[in-house]
């Protein structure tokens, strides 16, 4: 059993946040990422910005601050891991490895507050796919670069779903400024004329991103406007849901459909709905390409007519449908919690 530090300096969350409120892919995915590795019978100390203390699914939680900042960090451990924040990066000297775990495009490491860390620690960079890779130069400091996926979460990988085609149902589940104005405009002009009946369900909002969602909340709500005028043509605004709520969205969507965006480095919006069957389309923008096999579980598209007529095709028809919705269940549950654990597991020396 291994000794393993997760720190994290963002938006206020625990353990028990998942379960009750919409939380982000980053902080979702850490929340997983500690429960995975405390059942795997490892003691896992999460600090961050949580109100309190609490032990949850066997992990212990706390805040990073006490009577100062970042005053609550254990001396020790076997696996340090740093998240994101450059403020974390140097923490714990007195870990056997450090790695700093990275979720947005890295170019926002070539800043000097982040180099001279980089350099001097040269923590192990885990990046979550292979276009966020690319986003770090080979020149730019650091120790090992590794690899290592988001886990897609059992709730999705194991939900229970049937080959009962779902109405004309399209959904939207990623943040507002990543091309939903975009795709409005797509399911306005050139899907709702052309599928009777069709919708598009959009759960959205500042709500899922904790203060940086308030900060944004003006330019969210822009873009929330212009769903909300389309309610004639199909568009229906449910905001921002727990996961346990999407899963039972899925079941009833026969679509996700979301442009992608060129900082985007894994989506786990895709990544959840093609667990459960759900064909996407996309088009070729960031990392969303990692998460379709285009043709077989959706279409990955380079115009938007290609992604329009695509849309249509799979609201429209049910084999069509049929045939993605069996290949993604085949083809999109393999990869975990569980397998992404282990390979940080690979980094403890």
């Amino acid at each position: 059993m291994a000794r393993i530090v997760i720190a994290d300096d963002g938006i206020e969350f625990d353990g028990r946040t998942p379960e009750t409120s919409p939380l982000g892919g980053v902080e979702s995915s850490l929340v997983n990422l500690a429960e995975e590795l405390a059942g795997r019978g490892h003691q896992v100390l999460v600090r961050n910005k949580c109100r309190a203390p609490l032990n949850h699914k066997g992990v212990d939680w706390a805040p990073i601050d006490t009577d100062r900042a970042y005053g609550n960090m254990p001396d020790t451990a076997d696996l340090y891991i740093a998240n994101r924040g450059d403020r974390l990066i140097d923490l714990m000297p007195g870990a056997a490895r450090t790695v700093f775990w990275i979720h947005n495009p890295a170019r926002y490491l070539l800043k000097w507050r982040y180099l001279v860390k980089l350099w001097r620690v040269k923590p192990a960079i885990v990046f979550i796919g292979d276009y966020h890779a690319t986003t770090y130069p080979a020149w730019a400091p650091g120790g090992m670069r590794k690899v290592i996926p988001y886990g897609i979460p059992d709730m999705f990988r194991q939900a229970e779903t049937n080959d009962d085609v779902p109405a004309p149902r399209a959904v939207f589940t990623s943040n507002p400024l990543r091309s939903l104005d975009w795709l409005l405009d797509q399911w306005a002009d050139n899907i709702y004329p052309k599928v009777p009946g069709a919708e598009l369900h959009i759960f959205s909002g500042a709500a899922t991103y904790g203060a940086v969602g308030d900060a944004k909340h003006a330019a969210m709500e822009k873009v929330l406007d212009q769903a909300r005028s389309l309610a004639g043509k199909g568009v229906v605004l449910r905001g921002p849901v727990a996961k346990d709520v999407l899963v039972e969205e899925f079941r009833q969507a026969r679509v996700l459909l979301y442009r992608g965006d060129i900082n985007e480095t894994f989506c786990l919006a895709v990544g959840e709905a093609q667990a459960m069957g759900v064909p996407a389309v996309v088009e070729n923008l960031g990392s969303v390409t990692e998460r379709i096999v285009h043709g077989k579980t959706g279409f990955v598209c380079d115009s938007e007519i290609g992604f329009s007529t695509s849309a249509c095709e799979i609201l429209g028809d049910n084999d069509l449908w049929l045939n993605l919705h069996r290949t993604a269940l085949d083809l999109q549950r393999r990869w975990g919690w569980a397998e992404a654990a282990e390979e940080f597991e690979k980094l403890i020396t």
